[in-house]
């Protein structure tokens, strides 16, 4: 019925995108990012980078490159995420390609011997990982780009099946207009969950969305997630009243009795 789950590696060079957010505004200084990020609350947000990529499917494997020392206003966050950090020494030590070489170890040692990763997400905008989305693509796995607009090169964005741009991601997309007013305030938690999951779905083209899927997607943002904390007896009835509240458009499908979500309330 709904379409199983894909396997994730994230593999994330940090640096890469960390100094190309502060050359937009982040920091003035390239050696700023321990300091002036921590001060000005304009790190590079790498939770939203894992929550939009968790609407792709499950993230099994997680690291990200970099030398740490540099970036330690980010350690707290990444060990909150559950980010393997990949420690590597200071360029002048190593070279500039040491991470990227790294990283590409890695991503064929995954590829090669873990068959149950089906996607792998290159979370750079470097021109030099192309050859690497290549040999992946030739394996058989998807291969998902993840960069700044103005810091990623066209090279790489055009070999991946498919590029997402990280001011796309914090722009976000437009909420559907219901008030808090209508909405209990125990129960606002969960209907937005429930929104931005049935946004997901949208943006990844799903046309046909089942409620189990729906389910799957707010889990994957938030395991923790259980309808019965917000009140509710079943998952049906959470869907059922987004539909009263209009919020969200329902069906039945006619094999399984199942609610299908038709999409958001048009109000014009």
């Amino acid at each position: 019925m709904a379409d199983e789950a894909h396997s994730l590696a994230v593999l994330i060079d940090f640096e890469n995108l960390a100094l190309g957010y502060e050359r937009l505004g982040g920091s003035s200084k390239r050696g700023g990012a321990k300091s002036a990020a921590a001060k000005n609350g304009t790190q590079f947000d790498i939770r939203l980078v894992l929550e939009r990529l968790v609407e792709k499917g499950k993230v099994i494997v997680k690291r990200a490159y970099a030398d740490w020392g540099r970036f330690s206003a980010y350690r707290e966050v990444m060990h909150d995420l559950g980010i393997q950090m990949m420690e590597i020494p200071e360029r002048g030590m190593t070279g500039k390609n040491y991470a990227d070489i790294q990283l590409t170890v890695d991503a064929l040692d995954l590829c090669y011997s873990k068959e149950h990763i089906d996607t792998f997400v290159i979370v750079s905008g470097d021109s030099d990982f192309t050859p690497l989305v290549a040999k992946l693509k030739e394996n058989g796995k998807s291969v998902i780009g993840l960069g700044m607009k103005d810091s990623t090169s066209d090279l790489l964005a055009a070999n991946c099946d498919e590029f997402i741009y990280y001011e796309d991601i914090v722009q976000g997309p437009v909420a559907p207009d219901v008030p808090d007013t209508t909405i209990p305030k125990a129960k606002r938690p969960a209907i937005a969950l429930l929104t931005e999951s049935i946004q997901a779905l949208q943006r990844e083209n799903k046309d046909v969305m089942y409620s189990s899927m729906v389910k799957d997607t707010m889990k994957r943002k938030q395991p923790q997630f259980s309808e019965a904390s917000y009140g509710y007896r079943s998952f049906s009835d959470l869907l059922q009243d987004a539909e009263k509240l209009g919020l969200v458009s329902l069906r039945t499908d006619q094999r399984s009795g199942t609610w299908v979500v038709v999409g958001f309330t048009d109000k014009k």
